[in-house]
């Protein structure tokens, strides 16, 4: 492990984007597209995990951290609901804008520019987010290790990223990119996308146990993304600290 989750590469062009975080029509526009089936399947996990129920504040006293956090797409939802939020981010320039975002809507959310691995906290935390943060990092491995330090046990982590597949190539980067243009070019290797089963077992190594994974499709007719059995693009796995 290279004791470094940052890649440098990755915050710069993340970066020079960070202005158009909250533009549904901009370049996170597909994210803004994304951001609904993840928040209700968090939600619903917690709510199953924590037996929380009433609306709306379903998530009141629950502790999150959102690990690479981007503009605050997550944690503006997750605190609304009711959530004590902690975002942190390694561009400066992420957090400038969640912060701003934050205030405007007058929403508590505690913003930090740190990565998991310089990143300091008295306590633990019940539910830590790594939302299509992982094939962005220097050390997967290092970064995971990192991240669960944070879990309380029997707390619940979520990591929604990419397959390593052909398809997901064909798909994430040839179509998404390339042909119908949703992500500025450039903004995903293929090379950094990781396996389920591989993504299981380095969090099997940090005390995380699998609690189940769905893959998550996009419907052309429909224009939105529904949980799925296909797993050979995108997913989302939720793990539970032992």
């Amino acid at each position: 492990m290279k004791n470094i989750t940052v890649n440098k590469k990755e915050i710069d062009k993340f970066s020079k984007l960070a202005t158009e975080w909250w533009d549904p029509n901009g370049k996170f526009k597909p994210l803004h597209k994304f951001n609904p089936i993840r928040l209700n399947y968090i939600k619903e996990s917690i709510k199953e995990k924590f037996g929380k129920k009433k609306e709306p504040t379903v998530l009141k006293s629950v502790k999150i951290l959102d690990i690479g956090c981007g503009g605050g797409l997550l944690c503006e939802p997750l605190s609304k609901l009711g959530a004590r939020v902690v975002g942190i981010d390694a561009s400066e320039k992420n957090i400038k804008i969640a912060k701003t975002h934050a205030k405007k809507n007058d929403l508590k959310i505690d913003y930090y520019c740190a990565s998991p691995e310089n990143f300091i906290s008295k306590e633990k935390f019940d539910v830590v987010l790594n939302m299509e943060i992982v094939e962005h990092v220097e050390d997967v491995n290092f970064f995971l290790k990192e991240s669960s330090k944070f879990l309380k046990k029997d707390g619940i982590m979520f990591v929604a990223t990419l397959n390593k597949t052909l398809k997901s190539y064909i798909f994430a980067i040839l179509g998404a990119e390339y042909i119908l243009r949703w992500l500025p070019i450039g903004t995903h290797d293929w090379n950094m996308f990781i396996e389920p089963n591989k993504l299981e077992e380095i969090c099997e190594k940090n005390s995380l146990t699998l609690d189940e994974l769905h893959g998550v499709k996009y419907n052309l007719f429909s224009g939105n993304w529904n949980l799925s059995s296909d797993d050979n693009v995108n997913y989302i796995a939720r793990f539970k600290k032992t």
